[in-house]
């Protein structure tokens, strides 16, 4: 008999900002039974179910973690329903929709050699709560033998795209000529549908069989070339595309640049008339000059974390809403548009349609570069250095935090610049010019992030660029 504590703890996997990753050698059988068996038991202490949902995204390793966690519930007498490759919002929403929780298979953006699990109640997400309650847990279990194959349910790709058709006007993107880049989104089958029943001309790009792993908040140099050569080449009025799991958005406008998420969440509120945000710190300081909301509350890094604030909001306001710097919006209220006789139900977990088919919406007379010209320019550059242990990153960071003023000697800037050093995720230092540098180590993988923001782009990146390389030469002196 083997102990869901005693299986996590050796296995090696963590949870990061949303849910648990590590290598795909991590995720055995057994593991991903134990997390399924420390999940129900959690679940079980406040809701009654007989059935829990799971879905995958198109990494080669996902369908085996499914199986392995369907046996698992088969152990627990329960059932199993499995939407097959959807997008994980898609998964949320149908599964608290039948008020079901919800395993999502999914590593996200992050390469292909490592995966993840996504665990979510009947009412959204797990919250950080939940997740130490599933590391604690004491649950026995047998370990797993052949896995059984699944059967698909097509019904929630269905459900996810008559959430939209239902509330956004069939002639939405009628004259609209809108490019899907692919890739191996877990949403790439389901967008095309979507956006043609809303009355785009559809142009589909770039479909992969082998995963990419796309990270929203740190688009490479060539996805961003092809975003010029595809709107130019194709005549398109936008470009929509996602991370891998399909939570993330990335939108290019009718110059095929693509927008910041935050920028795209800032755009996206101001279309649904939203009261209340609450966002990571993480994001560009332009959300609070607009004074378009009644307040702006930061948080750590997570959608967990930004989840967590929505409770204290809609005590005070009617609709409330969150997103993060990598695009994905979060719907914390219900709320009715205005085209629209039906009621948009709260989704609190990130979504990559939503915030897409509101700035299209926001943009249909004036183009998306117009809106986004409106609003206070303030831009930002972030980028990562790959393969950098975790443990090295928390210690550059502490380092800094104990003398900042060596880190801005060392990058060209004036120690007595620096004016406010905030802690709330990673080291944010703002200085008196307006720049902003944060740091901070991933939460879902061994990576080192660096987040800039400045008057103009090009500063932003030159920035970056500093900074990434002295992270660089620090590391290999340690």
């Amino acid at each position: 008999m083997l102990n869901t504590n005693v299986t996590l703890a050796q296995s090696g996997v963590l949870f990061g900002t949303s849910g648990a990753r590590g290598l795909v050698e991590q995720f055995t059988p057994d593991v991903c039974a134990a997390f399924t068996h420390a999940f129900v038991s959690v679940m079980q202490q406040d809701f009654t179910f007989d059935t829990v949902a799971i879905a995958i995204d198109n990494r080669p390793s996902s369908y085996a973690m499914a199986q392995a966690c369907a046996q698992a519930l088969a152990q627990l007498g329960l059932k199993a329903q499995y939407y097959g490759v959807i997008p994980t919002p898609a998964l949320a929403y149908v599964a608290m929709q039948q008020n079901m929780p919800s395993i999502m298979v999914t590593g996200s953006h992050i390469p292909f050699d490592r995966n993840g699990l996504k665990f979510y109640r009947p009412d959204g997400e797990i919250s950080k709560q939940n997740e130490q309650a599933i590391l604690s847990s004491q649950v026995g279990f047998s370990a797993l033998s052949e896995l059984d194959p699944l059967t698909v349910n097509p019904n929630a790709a269905q459900q996810y795209i008559q959430r939209y058709v239902n509330v956004f006007s069939n002639t939405l993107l009628q004259g609209k000529r809108i490019g899907i880049y692919q890739h191996s989104s877990a949403g790439r089958d389901i967008y095309p549908e979507l956006f043609s029943k809303l009355g785009a001309d559809v142009v589909t790009l770039e479909r992969s069989d082998v995963f990419v792993p796309i990270d929203t908040e740190a688009v490479s140099e060539q996805d961003c070339q092809k975003a010029l050569d595809w709107v130019t080449t194709h005549k398109l009025d936008a470009l929509f595309s996602t991370d891998g799991d399909g939570d993330r958005p990335m939108l290019a406008d009718e110059n095929g640049h693509w927008l910041r998420g935050d920028i795209l969440g800032l755009l996206c509120s101001k279309y649904l008339n939203i009261e209340a945000l609450a966002i990571p710190v993480s994001c560009n300081t332009a959300i609070e000059q607009t004074e378009l909301f009644k307040t702006v509350k930061r948080t750590k890094i997570g959608s967990p974390y930004v989840i967590e604030a929505f409770a204290q909001l809609l005590t005070q306001y009617g609709t409330v809403a969150g997103f993060e710097a990598n695009g994905g919006f979060l719907l914390g209220s219900d709320l009715s548009l205005n085209q629209s006789q039906s009621s948009l139900t709260a989704l609190p977990t990130r979504d990559a349609v939503l915030p897409v088919l509101a700035v299209l919406a926001l943009s249909q007379t004036t183009g998306i570069a117009a809106q986004v010209a409106h609003l206070p320019q303030r831009y930002t550059h972030s980028d990562r250095l790959k393969d950098f242990p975790t443990d090295k990153s928390k210690a550059i960071i502490a380092t800094v935090h104990v003398s900042p003023q060596e880190l801005l000697t060392t990058l060209g800037g004036n120690a007595d610049e620096l004016v406010n050093l905030d802690t709330t995720d990673g080291l944010r230092l703002t200085l008196v010019s307006g720049l902003i540098i944060h740091l901070r180590p991933s939460g879902n993988a061994p990576e080192f992030r660096c987040y800039v923001e400045a008057d103009n782009l090009q500063s932003a990146k030159q920035w970056v660029t500093k900074v990434l390389t002295v992270m660089t030469r620090t590391l290999a002196n340690m």
